[in-house]
């Protein structure tokens, strides 16, 4: 069953993070246009840089949790390969939980932010006046999305340790060796 949910966030990750690319893909050709418009023509198409900025926003939440199910998140382990391996099983718990700390922090003040927006009727103060419900909305979802495959994670890391299957655990939520780096390259 958690081998299920686990496969299915990670498909769902898969999708978010491509959505959140092709927004990037646009917003840089956005901003390509805007710049040679306004060096051949002289013309400015107004908000290509505050559509931008909302597109790496939501793009960013969005790619949280692939970079999470691809163990990707940025970690100082210096001193991890020198643990035994039951300490750096412990190292990548208390890690995982550190960060789903932050992340509920975060999220916790996205949700403020967006409640605000949505009694307030919130735009931004640009000439577009978007209103900021559409960029918040999906950015707030990537940091819920986010929280509930790290919840899904770190359960399923436990039962596996629970049960024995450790090495699946630190494929799960270990540091990534070399090689599986080099796998993953290759695939």
């Amino acid at each position: 069953m958690i081998d299920r949910l686990l496969s299915t966030a990670t498909r769902v990750s898969t999708w978010l993070v491509w959505f959140g690319g092709a927004l990037l893909i646009g917003a840089a050709l956005l901003v390509t246009v805007e710049v040679f418009s306004r060096k051949l023509f002289n013309v400015s198409m107004a908000g290509a840089d505050e559509l931008s900025g909302y597109a790496f926003g939501v793009a960013t939440s969005l790619a949280m949790a692939y970079a999470l199910f691809h163990r990707a998140h940025i970690r100082v382990d210096a001193a991890y390969t020198f643990f035994p391996r039951w300490l750096r099983r412990v190292a990548d718990l208390i890690g995982l939980l550190l960060l789903l700390g932050l992340t509920v922090v975060i999220a916790t003040t996205a949700w403020d932010l967006v409640a605000d927006t949505v009694e307030y009727g919130s735009r931004s103060i640009t000439p577009m006046r978007t209103p900021l419900i559409i960029p918040q909305a999906p950015w707030l979802a990537g940091w819920i999305f986010f929280i509930l495959c790290m919840v899904l994670v770190l359960v399923a890391a436990v039962v596996k340790l629970a049960t024995g299957r450790a090495a699946e655990a630190d494929r799960l939520i270990g540091v990534p060796s070399v090689q599986e780096q080099i796998d993953e390259e290759r695939n």
